[in-house]
């Protein structure tokens, strides 16, 4: 019975912990299905090769050639490390060490080799990482909206890649030593240990067991590092480990500057232009929707909730929005965050079987001058490594604010209405303008 309680125990923490990732990636799911219907199943080969590019290729990432490239190398760290993982899964579920070495024979040193050499990578990228933020203090990583957790998020995710490397590094120092002497426990001659072969010193003058001891802890709590991290992406910010492939898969690829009408408005316009047409007929096309533009997250399309909840928090978008650079309220990042963190207490509140609170993301989180200090330009939306687009949900509440409230500013508000009974943005009448021609 011995023999096989920890197997019992691995299996039990195994499905427990994978259980309730699978549940919070549901629960994201529904929260994501909050938001309106649109259709994003289009030109499906252009879609491909754009998350290929962008999300796998992490094409939009080196942009900023140093941050970029030490990103890349943490990213590619992390997919090859953790293909030790599925190895770490079968030996905790049969009992077994080094399951895969005798399939795979000089291949697998060759692996072994690599993950050592990625770990060590790693860890000197990450603590680059941390000094940028809490030494050097990078301007983007100062902003208001990055005060609190997120600043917290944002290191313990660098803690956490530090302590589960160094747990890597141990478990194969001690796994190289017990294969080098002999003991009780059998520990198949197998990998090639470039990094944590300079570890052994450590443990000269212990015994056997001893060392077997730091084996079997560093290997336990690697494993339950990495399924625990798998649980905590539910909160954090690197939710976008997941999330930046059907993001960047489901992005917007009509030109940027192209922003998209309403159907029914349009229809409408048409009728109104029309010679021939009725004035007073009613659109053909499409029923009024229940609110033009969006207050609230379940005022958005699903697309640009997947996005809050892709946002990396990163500042790039931020960085090049001409609006903040000149010293306005507006951060393409907040407006993101503040999305997600509207949409996070809808989905807790839904969680907990009661109606969300009265706050909505229009006011109690996103102010009306953020809104009108966008000038548009579509540079968030150029910067975002993954594909993110700030500018819809800026265009969808400023559409709320104009024809649901009226409450556009009153230089905008003095145009439309020039529009409406000029039919240009200035105050003068068509037979005016004509005078102002002929007198030229």
């Amino acid at each position: 019975m011995t023999t096989v309680l920890p197997n019992i125990i691995f299996a039990l923490l195994f499905f427990s912990l994978v259980g309730l990732f699978v549940r919070n990636i549901r629960r994201i799911i529904r929260n994501i299905k909050l938001g309106k219907p649109v259709n994003r199943s289009d030109q499906a080969k252009r879609r491909w090769l754009h998350m290929a590019r962008i999300a796998l290729g992490q094409s939009k990432m080196v942009r900023k050639p140093i941050s970029g490239l030490l990103h890349v190398v943490v990213y590619v760290g992390f997919i090859i490390i953790n293909i030790e993982l599925l190895e770490i899964v079968v030996d905790g579920f049969l009992g077994t060490h080094r399951v895969f070495a005798p399939l795979m024979g000089p291949a697998y040193n060759a692996l072994i080799f690599s993950f050592e050499v990625f770990a060590v990578l790693v860890i000197i990228v990450v603590l680059f990482f941390w000094m940028r933020r809490n030494i050097v203090r990078i301007k983007r990583f100062l902003s208001p909206e990055m005060n609190g957790w997120p600043k917290i998020d944002a290191d313990i995710i660098l803690y956490v890649e530090l302590v589960l490397m160094g747990l890597f590094l141990t478990m194969n120092a001690t796994d190289y030593w017990l294969q080098t002497v002999p003991s009780d426990a059998i520990y198949t001659r197998a990998g090639s240990f470039p990094v944590s072969q300079y570890l052994l010193p450590l443990f000269d003058g212990m015994e056997a067991s001893k060392v077997m001891l730091i084996e079997r802890t560093a290997w336990w709590l690697h494993i339950v590092g990495i399924l625990l991290f798998l649980n905590y992406l539910y909160y954090s910010k690197h939710l976008h480990i997941l999330l930046a492939f059907p993001n960047t898969y489901f992005a917007k690829l009509t030109p940027q500057g192209k922003l998209p009408n309403m159907p029914a408005v349009t229809e409408e316009v048409k009728l109104m232009l029309d010679p021939n047409g009725d004035p007073y007929a009613a659109p053909a096309t499409e029923t009024v929707p229940s609110t033009f533009g969006a207050a609230d997250v379940t005022d958005l399309n699903w697309v640009q909730l997947m996005n809050a909840y892709s946002c990396t928090e990163c500042g790039r978008c931020t960085a090049v929005c001409p609006a903040n650079l000149t010293g306005k309220k507006l951060s393409p990042r907040k407006i993101m965050m503040d999305t997600r963190d509207r949409l996070v207490e809808v989905g807790n509140a839904l969680n907990r079987g009661e109606e969300p609170n009265q706050h909505i993301l229009l006011d109690n989180y996103i102010s009306k001058e953020e809104l009108w200090a966008c000038t548009t330009c579509n540079a968030c939306v150029e910067a975002c490594p993954i594909a993110i687009d700030p500018l819809s949900i800026i265009m969808d509440m400023r559409r709320y604010l104009v024809m649901e409230q009226s409450a556009a500013p009153t230089e905008l508000n003095n145009m439309m209405t020039n529009v409406e009974n000029n039919g240009a943005p200035w105050p003068f009448n068509q037979q005016d303008r004509i005078a102002w021609r002929d007198e030229i």
